[in-house]
C-alpha cells in the first residue's frame, strides 16, 4: 500500500511545504533546476529515475506553479519565483547534509560571484549580503567523487557554473 502524501491533521508549515515538495525524487528535481538542467532527458539521464515517475513530479510541480514547462514538443523546465524562493532551504540542506557525510569536504560550494563564498545563512562571507540564486556560482568541492557518475550533466557541473543558467549538455 502507497503512503499517503498529505498531513490533514498537521496544522504545520512544514507539513504543508512536505505536500507540495516532500516525495522522493521531487527535491533533487528542484535542486538539478536550480543547477541549470532543463529537459527532460537530462532530469532522466542524471538521477536515474524512472520515465513516469520524473513525468509525474515534473507535472505536481507545475500544477503546483514550482515548475513553467516551456516550448512544445520536447518542453524545457523553469522554476518559477516561488520555487527559487527555496535556494535558502535548499542551500542550508545541502550544507547540512555534506556536514554530517563528509565534514570539511563539502561536494559542491556556493560562491556569490566575484565576492566570496555562502555560510550556512545563505549570506556571503565577504559582503555579508545574501544574493540572489542568479548571482551564486556552483563548483565541485574537495568531497567530490567525479567517478561515481559520467552522464551529461555531471561532467558539465565539473566546472563552474552559475546556478539558474542553462546547462549546456
Amino acid at each position: 500500500m502507497a503512503l499517503g502524501t498529505d498531513y490533514p491533521r498537521q496544522d504545520c508549515g512544514i507539513a504543508r511545504s512536505l505536500e507540495l515538495i516532500g516525495e522522493r525524487w521531487t527535491l533533487l528535481i528542484l535542486r538539478d533546476c536550480f543547477l541549470g538542467v532543463r529537459r527532460f532527458t537530462d532530469f532522466q539521464t542524471h538521477l536515474d529515475v524512472s520515465r513516469g515517475v520524473l513525468a509525474s513530479r515534473l507535472d505536481a510541480l507545475v500544477a503546483e506553479g514550482l515548475l513553467e514547462r516551456v516550448g512544445d514538443g520536447h518542453p524545457s523546465y523553469e522554476l518559477t519565483e516561488d520555487a527559487i524562493g527555496l535556494w535558502p532551504a535548499l542551500l542550508l540542506l545541502a550544507q547540512w547534509g555534506d556536514e554530517r557525510t563528509s565534514p570539511g569536504r563539502p561536494r559542491r560550494t556556493f560562491h556569490h560571484v566575484g565576492c566570496g563564498t555562502l555560510g550556512r545563512d545563505g549570506r556571503c562571507t565577504t559582503c555579508d549580503t545574501a544574493p540572489h540564486p542568479r548571482d551564486v556560482e556552483t563548483r565541485r568541492g574537495p568531497g567530490a567523487d567525479p567517478t561515481l557518475r559520467d552522464d551529461a550533466v555531471s561532467r558539465a557541473l565539473r566546472v563552474p557554473h552559475r546556478l539558474l543558467e542553462p546547462l549546456q549538455t
